[in-house]
């Protein structure tokens, strides 16, 4: 679709700027991506790769902060905060309290539920009508307890999602449990089922984005960064990069984590943190599950790929820390092994971590920059921006061409800050 008189750039090449460009290539704008390292290099690459419309409810929630600081104090808490002065992360923290209230989680469970079912279905498209190959699959989610108090204390959590978002899970006892899923070591408790859920590898599924982008026409300069947003009045015109002058008519911020390093640029503010999230990437065990599971009580998850198989969790509030801690990683494959007959295997194929941008109410911004109307900014997507990534691509196309969008777009609103 190169040569089109309607030229985007996107700045941001993670799943959520791969989504925009493909939208609004097939409507007819030539793509420029523009990506400080390499494209599908940040929290699209080694995450866990869950497609979850049962994932609806937001972090903040009542009682999420006193199980919070109960987690921060635990022993080899998957849950962290480096105490250090930083204002922004202490006013994300207030912020992220006054919406732990049923009001504001009802509503936002509502805002997130459309995107994430209008995502399955564009996910579904796609992986049906495009040659993408990201070993996706559609088995459903179990969420595995040891306790018993535990996986009955769902059963309020199970009722709320049920009679509010129709979004049932189906109760496992042990023997059910069992004949399920084998892989799962005896003297579990039991487990919730979302058999509407699906899954995905992240990275195969950037990589074959990245193909099918170039192949139409779309250009992906890797290892550049914006310096500056050309303006002139109330629109952009140009970004100053490290590498050359990129000209468009339209330009979309899809850069995740690192949106606030924009805000000025934005004319806006953008209350985004990065929770640090790992994963351990290896071939398939013996014994492997045949679902993607979470393990609730040491929040580790487990995602077996056609093609691999991966380990993944942590949230480690620690600012822009480029680490790999060994720790971390452990903890991993030590929650692994309360659940599983084979809970690991060798060779380690790849240790990593990424930056997830949490905005303190769980909602995404999906909005026109308020001080260039031909600036849209798509980011916050939190720890679900792959299961929201299509369904916020066709938004941004839809924005771009001024069309209606399928989504009432006022929760995503970049002024609600």
């Amino acid at each position: 679709m190169s040569g089109s008189s309607r030229r985007a750039a996107i700045i941001g090449g993670g799943v959520i700027g791969a989504a925009s460009a493909y939208y609004l290539q097939r409507d007819g704008w030539d793509v420029t991506i523009l990506e400080r390292k390499s494209f599908g290099s940040g929290a699209s690459h080694g995450n866990c790769g869950y497609v979850c419309p049962s994932h609806v409810m937001p972090l903040a929630e009542p009682g999420a902060v006193k199980s919070t600081l109960k987690a921060m104090f635990a022993r080899n808490s998957p849950f962290s905060i480096k105490l250090r002065f930083d204002l922004g992360l202490w006013l994300w923290l207030w912020n992220f309290y006054r919406k732990c209230n049923e009001r504001d989680m009802l509503a936002g469970g509502h805002a997130l539920q459309g995107l994430l079912i209008s995502s399955m279905t564009l996910f579904e498209e796609l992986v049906a009508n495009e040659p993408v190959d990201c070993d996706w699959e559609k088995k459903g989610l179990l969420y595995v307890y040891r306790d018993k108090a535990r996986l009955d204390a769902y059963d309020k959590t199970n009722k709320l999602l049920a009679e509010t978002y129709n979004e049932p899970a189906v109760k496992f006892s042990p023997d059910e449990l069992a004949k399920f899923e084998p892989a799962v070591k005896e003297g579990m408790a039991g487990a919730w089922y979302y058999e509407h859920d699906a899954h995905l590898r992240s990275d195969r599924l950037m990589a074959s984005w990245q193909r099918l982008l170039i192949d139409r026409g779309a250009r992906i300069v890797e290892n550049c960064e914006v310096l500056e947003v050309v303006r002139r009045g109330k629109s952009a015109v140009a970004l100053r990069t490290t590498q050359d002058e990129v000209e468009a008519d339209l330009f979309v911020v899809a850069t995740g984590a690192w949106t606030p390093f924009l805000a000025k640029f934005l004319g806006c503010r953008i209350p985004i943190q990065p929770g640090k999230g790992y994963s351990i990437t290896m071939p398939r065990p013996a014994i492997c599950p045949a679902v993607p599971l979470i393990f609730p009580e040491c929040r580790v998850a487990v995602t077996p790929f056609k093609s691999g198989y991966r380990l993944g969790s942590i949230m480690e509030f620690a600012g822009y820390d480029a680490s790999l801690k060994p720790k971390r990683l452990q903890l991993l494959k030590d929650g692994a092994r309360e659940y599983l007959r084979e809970p690991y295997t060798e060779p380690i194929e790849e240790e990593w971590y990424g930056w997830r941008p949490m905005t303190y109410d769980s909602l995404p911004i999906i909005d026109r920059s308020p001080i260039m109307e031909n600036v849209l900014i798509a980011a916050g997507h939190n720890m679900i921006g792959l299961s929201m990534s299509t369904g916020t691509g066709k938004l941004v196309a839809e924005l771009a061409a001024g069309r209606p969008p399928h989504l009432d777009l006022k929760p995503f609103a970049v002024t609600r800050f």
